[in-house]
């Protein structure tokens, strides 16, 4: 990319060498003069991206010489340098189109470059605004098609586009050689220009049909005699034909005038040319989009009968585990109610029958209330907890049973831990789960890691134990209700625990690359219950 060439004009030579000093350095090309009429001759021999000019010189101000460059280079950028600014030189300058006002002496280097990128800047965007200003109606154009999905809409669409811009009421959209040779009409106004059951087919859908590039056809001037008289036959003064040719499918536009309207010229011809292939590429993108649009809904219908088929299956998987953990129970109560009605039974078995009645029922009672925490979790409002304190005291609870089976606990956490907002009986609940998960798992002792730091705006805390771990084919669904690895669980501590976690925005996972045993990570936020 070339260097901005620079033009300083100042009768200073200090300020013109300091000027070019800096920008120089900066990565410019600078032309630095104290003689303003060199200045003049030199804006008409060369093109400079920017004039940088003194108002107040001899012989010629300032301001003469930006009216002379603005006269011979009509896209320059122009900054201002002088040393007495005033709000007269200001309205001035603004007057004359100046893009910068830079008040001498410059305190900093950075001053003059701030003022050179803003001006170059500033002209860069008005070279863009008179680009767009000129392209606008064919931008206007294209949005309008490319933004159509509806193929019958958008072919209206392009009729009148053609009919618009190019100022003739005959227009088409064809494809060419679909029906015996002849185009085949989607869409048309006015007259059609082919006949259907025409035979032999015309001298104008045989050029059609074979068509390769663009062509115009006069009635008048030079051209075929034989397309000539067909156009006057149907009462036409001149017709445009622009094939457009995709991988997946070719195309013909017809724009027709009528007699007495004046002939095609070729600007008329690049402008049907520039429509007729974004007319293409618009339809072609309808067409993309209904076959996607299709395949989406096929897609949604499909993913709707998984997702139906899937909640009857977990539906069903749920009810036979809800069935077998209350059937179980309620089947020994029974038992035990039935044998305790023996009138043979000596009333010591009886109490003994009683007690296992009552045991069962105990059990059934905590299984419901653990399914109740997972599905209606506890609407508590969350406060602020220490973590470390909660720690401390949940091991103080299961200090003599983890004493009792040998398990060492060695605990890791900062004193400093900082406290998040959460509901302390619930994560009380899942600490006393993890540990207790742990405790099932070291049934002749072991250790219990307890690590906790500081991540991502909350807290992380470890549960790692030394036991055989968790199989990787039952680690997959170690969350769901009633999957349990130990014999006579529930299945549901790991569920709640989960639940809680989740609800106050946190995670709660089993990490599969630490070792030994089973390593529970959980990541609570210091925001709490969202």
């Amino acid at each position: 990319m070339d260097k901005p060439l620079v033009l300083v004009l100042d009768d200073e030579p200090g300020i013109t060498l300091l000027c070019k000093r800096i920008l120089t350095r900066a990565g410019y090309d600078v032309l630095a003069l104290t003689e303003p009429r060199k200045a003049l001759d030199e804006l008409t021999q060369r093109r400079f991206d920017l004039l940088l000019v003194d108002i107040r010189m001899p012989d010629v101000d300032g301001f003469g010489v930006i009216a002379h460059a603005q006269q011979a280079q009509p896209d320059i950028a122009v900054l201002v340098m002088t040393g007495f600014g005033t709000v007269e030189t200001a309205i001035r300058a603004l007057r004359q189109g100046v893009d910068g006002l830079l008040l001498k002496p410059f305190e900093k280097s950075e001053e003059l470059l701030s003022a050179v990128r803003q001006a170059l800047a500033d002209k860069q965007k008005k070279l863009d605004a008179s680009r767009i200003q000129t392209l606008r109606p064919l931008f206007s154009v294209t949005e309008s098609l490319l933004s159509e999905t509806d193929p019958h809409r958008l072919l209206d669409l392009i009729l009148s586009a053609i009919s618009g811009h190019l100022s003739c009421a005959q227009a088409a959209y064809y494809q060419p050689g679909s029906t015996n040779g002849k185009p085949t009409l989607l869409a048309g106004r006015g007259i059609p220009l082919f006949d259907a059951d025409e035979d032999p087919p015309s001298a104008m859908s045989v050029m059609a049909a074979g068509l390769e590039s663009p062509v115009v056809v006069n009635a008048q001037g030079p051209g075929e005699p034989a397309l000539q008289s067909e156009l006057t036959r149907r009462g036409l003064a001149a017709a445009m034909f622009v094939p457009v040719n995709l991988p997946s499918t070719r195309s013909l536009l017809y724009a027709g005038r009528e007699s007495g309207q004046a002939p095609f010229r070729e600007a008329d011809l690049e402008m049907f040319q520039i429509l007729a292939r974004q007319a293409v590429i618009a339809m072609e993108n309808a067409r993309l989009y209904a076959e996607l649009r299709d395949y989406v809904r096929r897609v949604e219908d499909s993913q709707q009968a998984l997702l139906q088929a899937e909640k009857m299956a977990s539906a069903g998987r749920l009810t036979a585990s809800i069935a077998h953990e209350i059937n179980n129970p309620l089947q020994a109560v029974q038992n035990c109610i039935h044998l305790a009605g023996r009138e043979d039974l000596p009333m010591e078995k009886r109490a003994e029958y009683f007690d296992l009645a009552r045991s069962e029922l105990d059990r059934l009672r905590v299984t419901v209330q653990r399914m109740l925490d997972f599905y209606r979790p506890n609407a508590v409002a969350p406060q602020p907890l220490n973590l470390a304190d909660l720690l401390t005291h949940v091991l103080g609870l299961m200090a003599k049973q983890l004493e009792e089976r040998s398990i060492r606990v060695r605990k890791e956490v900062p004193a400093d831990l900082p406290t998040v907002n959460a509901v302390n009986s619930q994560i009380q609940q899942v600490f006393i789960n993890l540990i207790l998960n742990a405790y099932d798992a070291m049934p002749i002792g072991g250790e219990l890691r307890i690590a906790a730091r500081v991540v991502q705006d909350g807290v992380e805390i470890l549960f790692q134990d030394s036991g055989p771990g968790v199989p990787l084919s039952e680690s997959r669904n170690i969350f769901e209700p009633f999957v349990s690895t130990k014999e006579g669980g529930t299945g549901l501590g790991l569920t709640v625990s989960y639940n809680i976690v989740t609800a106050h925005g946190g995670v709660l996972e089993l990490l599969h690359e630490r070792e030994p045993g089973a390593c529970f990570r959980v990541y609570i936020p210091s925001g709490g219950v969202k």
